[in-house]
Parts: C-alpha cells; structure tokens; sequence
C-alpha cells in the first residue's frame, strides 16, 4: 500500500528510498523513483522553483535601486604660444613660449539612489499576481506528476497483467507436455493412435509460441516502465500483482468534494485570481507616482600648467568637489491618449472570459467524472464476472482431465477445456488491471490521486 501526501514536500524536497524485496519493484518503490528521477517531474519542479524566485520580495519592486558611476580622465599636453609682431620690454620680437607634456587629470564618482514610494497601488497588485502566478505553477507540477503517476502505473499493471499471464501459460505448456508424455505411453500400450501423439506436439508448439511472445511484451513493457523511471532499461526486477480497490462509499465522498480538489479546476480558479490583479495593476494608470531620489558625488581635477599673454607660466591647479543631494518627486500622467482605459476594459473582459472557462472546466470534469465512475463501475462488475468465470472453467477443467485420463473423453475435448481456462485466466487479469486504471483515473478527476492509498 502506498500513500501520497504533502504536494509541496514531493516539490520540494528529496524523497526518501523505499527498499522492497530483492528483485522485486514494489509499488512504493516504483513511486519513490519516479518522483526522484522522471524527467517531467524534474522539469516541473524547476519551474514552481523559477516561479517562486519570482514571487519573492527581490522581485517585487518594494526595494529601492543603487547605482555607482566613476570615472577617469587623462590628457597630455604640448602646447606653443605665439606673440606675432609682439616687442618684449627691450623692443625685441617677443619669444614663443612652448609648454610641453603638461598633464591634467579627472576623477569623478557618484552614487545614486532611486525609490518609488508610491505608484497607484500597481507595484502592490503586481506582487499579488507573482505569489499567484507562484500557486499556479504548484498546480501545474501537481497535474504533471499526477498525470506521470497514471503512466507509470498503467505500465506497471500491464507487467503485472503480463506476468500473470505468463504464468498461466507456463501451467498450459506444462499440461500440454504432460500430455505428449502420456499419449507416447499409451501409444506404446497399443491405447491409442499416432494421432494423439501429433495433436499434443501442435498444442506444445502452440503453447511454446504463446509463451515467447508474452514474455517479449513482458520485457518491452519492463523497458517502457525503466523509461518512465529514469533507469537502466536492462534493468530486470518483478512487480507486485497484488490490487486492492476503493470502497465506494469513499468514491462517492471523493465525488462530492471534486470542485475543491479537483487541479484543472483549481488551475482556472487561480487564472481567475491572476486577472483580477491585472485589472487592479491596469488601474493604477489612473494615479500618480511618487518617488525618492538621492545621490553622493565627488570631483577631483588636476590642471596641467598653462601660458599667459604675460609670457608667465601658469603653474597647474588641483580641486576636489564633493556634493550630496536628496529630491522628490511627482508625477501623474493626467492624459495618456486613453491607453490606461483600452487595458483596463481588455483586462476586464478577459476576467469574465476566464470565468466563462471556469464554468465550462466545471462542467466537463463533471461530465468526465460521472462517466469515469460508470466505466469503473462496469469495469469492477466484469472483473467480479470473470472471477466467477475462473473458478467454473477451472472445475470444468478438472473434471475433463480427470475424464481424459480414464479415457472418456478425447483430447480434442480435453484441450478445448485448456483453452477455456487459460481464456478465463487471461480475461480476469485483463479485468482486474483494467478496473484499477479506471479507478486511479477516477481518483485523478476528484483530485484524490496524491492523497490516498493505492
């Protein structure tokens, strides 16, 4: 019996090993590998972690910006000056005066502080719909592996149908064997014919065909299932043939309460929940915004020397500058060409679109749920049918072999009794798997899946 509780922790956190029997893949082991290593799941866990990185408070524009700047600069200079028809003081022509590799130097740096303190509420909305958007993608990861469960488990209960099958075939090739042996004596006792002995070696033959193609079904759909848990595909391993079913009074319970538990359901209700807040984020358009800002800065210049008309050099000169500064301010778009109105009507009519979807969500789980408990209903009836079936082919066969080897009935008759009974057989497996996939699939509907035991 497996039991499947706490979504979140089959999100979240590792499953622990569930150890069966050597050689043996029981069904909590066959659950425990799937949750660890399907690749679905695995993606779907990666993405509820994406949509709570999301919704988290570094997302949420609640937080203020920081912003650094710095800078450098610098030049090197060569720099001639020239006094053209100019005397000096002893009424010679005036010199050039020539400043060369005259450096200079910037520095600068600024840090720079932006807040929103307020913004028509659409920051707030906007956080809401993230931590939405978050629940949404848990419901997503809830079918994704809700529906990876019902995989696995169809292609665990068809190993289990094809083990049991196999069986029973192996019992068939076994009577069929012992019946060559004994048509080989009483042909020897002058009993019977050559003819028994051939119509013996055409049933081995035919049981020996059966076998072999059951047993490679049998290991492709071992293969399929190595698939879906993410393992060796060679990887070889007997299942656990035991089902046991539901009461129904449980499934009627489970019925009742399927519009509060049901994933698709619920996923519309949290679409539901998401454009509700993108109308409120649309509206906020209408208000204005506030914001805080703030900034340090400093300045530092080194002046390489320079040349007056005095033919003076001027030596180089170094300032530091530092400034703080802290502002507000406000700002509403008053007119926006009617933008803000066109996405607030557009938000509004997808929320009664996604309403109209809830309905028609509702409406067809419903459908899909009553239909869902007559196919198990009928397929548990069936099963309950060929049980009974079983035991009277198995009476009936005894009876024929037992009149077989007195001789009063011929193999002909006897083998036809064989067949009947390894129908029987196969059919009530067939039924029995058949019924309990009906049964996970109607528990998936009422959202029961994950919370019960199987």
């Amino acid at each position: 019996m497996i039991r499947l509780r706490f979504i979140h922790l089959l999100l979240f956190f590792p499953v622990c090993s569930v150890f069966a029997q050597e050689n043996t893949l029981s069904k909590e082991e066959a659950v425990t590998k799937v949750l660890e290593n399907n690749y679905g799941i695995e993606i779907a866990k990666n993405e509820v972690e994406i949509a709570d990185n999301n919704a988290g408070i570094l997302n949420s524009g609640y937080l203020p910006t920081l912003t650094g700047t710095a800078g450098a600069t610098y030049n090197t200079n060569n720099t001639t000056t020239e006094f053209p028809g100019q005397l000096d003081e002893n009424n010679n022509p005036r010199a050039d005066i020539e400043v060369n590799d005259a450096e200079s130097q910037r520095y600068n740096a600024a840090v720079n502080l932006n807040y929103t303190l307020f913004d028509g509420l659409g920051r707030f909305y906007s956080f809401k719909r993230l931590k939405e958007q978050y629940q949404l993608s848990t419901l997503q990861a809830r079918e994704t592996i809700e529906n990876t469960m019902i995989q696995m488990f169809s292609v665990y209960f068809e190993i289990a149908r094809l083990t049991e099958n196999k069986n029973v075939q192996k019992q068939a090739l076994e009577i069929s064997n012992d019946r060559i042996k004994r048509a080989e004596y009483s042909f020897e006792y002058g009993q019977n014919t050559k003819l028994d002995i051939l119509n013996a070696q055409v049933d081995v033959t035919n049981d020996s065909i059966n076998l072999l193609n059951t047993e490679q079904q049998l290991a492709n759909a071992k293969r399929d299932l190595n698939v879906v848990l993410n393992q060796n595909l060679n990887e070889e391993y007997e299942v656990d043939t035991t089902v046991v079913f539901i009461p129904k009074f449980q499934l009627v319970e489970f019925m009742d309460k399927t519009i509060t538990n049901n994933v698709a359901i619920l996923q519309t209700e949290s679409n539901l929940s998401i454009n509700a807040y993108d109308i409120k984020v649309n509206k906020s358009g209408y208000l204005p915004t506030v914001g805080l800002t703030g900034s340090y800065g400093w300045n530092r210049n080194q002046n390489a020397p320079s040349a007056f008309l005095s033919g003076a050099i001027f030596p180089g000169t170094n300032s530091n500058v530092s400034s703080m500064s802290l502002g507000a301010n406000l700002t509403w778009n008053l007119f926006d060409g009617g933008g803000t109105t066109v996405r607030v009507k557009n938000s509004k009519i997808t929320y009664a679109n996604q309403e109209l979807l809830r309905k028609q969500v509702e409406l067809e789980v419903n459908r899909d749920m009553q239909n869902a408990m007559a196919i198990y209903e009928n397929r548990l009836k069936i099963y309950q049918i060929q049980e009974q079936n079983v035991f009277t082919n198995q009476n009936n066969f005894e009876r024929s072999r037992e009149q077989f080897q007195l001789g009063s009935i011929t193999s002909i008759e006897f083998r036809q009794a064989q067949i009947n009974l390894l129908n029987a057989q196969t059919n009530k497996n067939l039924a029995k798997y058949d019924a309990k996939l009906a049964e996970l699939q109607l528990l998936q509907l009422t959202g029961q899946l994950l919370n019960i035991e199987l």
